[in-house]
């Protein structure tokens, strides 16, 4: 006989959580927007507290390593990460966000803390303009959604 366990974290956090959020300076015209619709997010998805950790760093780059140091605490349930790399004309692009996605990743699987990649990694500004709050959608709030059912699965498994 089969029997199987449905389980899903569901976008409405219903106990107290302690969540970081890690912001980008660089293209903090449109991270500002993602660090917005983040933290609204956080406030609409919760019928109990939520603290929120907001920390600044330079660029995508540095994003993992503190991260990494946020997880070792043991004080998050879960990390966001956001950040805007748009591409240029030079191979920065690729080796920026490739680091960047790799580190985070690496970071969440090691330690079994939820990393988020809010990080947006598109061709031009107006794509970075559409992610931040315009055509499609806020992608700082959707990594708040994402941490949300992502604490609550994790406190089910």
């Amino acid at each position: 006989m089969l029997k199987t366990n449905n389980m899903s974290g569901g976008l409405l956090l219903d106990s107290n959580a302690k969540i970081g959020v890690i912001c980008t300076r660089f293209n903090s015209f449109i991270v500002d927007h993602l660090e917005t619709g983040c933290v609204d997010m956080l406030q609409r998805s919760s019928s109990a507290e939520i603290e929120v950790d907001i920390l600044k760093v330079p660029g995508a780059y540095e994003l993992p390593v503190v991260a990494k140091k946020m997880v070792a605490s043991n004080s998050y349930d879960a990390i966001i990460a956001l950040g805007a790399v748009i591409r240029g004309a030079t191979p920065h692009f690729e080796q920026v966000a490739g680091a960047c996605s790799n580190g985070l990743s690496r970071v969440a699987t090691d330690s079994g803390v939820p990393v988020i990649f809010g990080v947006l990694t598109v061709d031009t500004i107006e794509q970075a303009i559409e992610r931040a709050g315009t055509k499609a959608g806020n992608k700082g709030a959707e990594a708040a959604a994402t941490a949300i059912e992502m604490i609550n699965l994790m406190r089910q498994v």
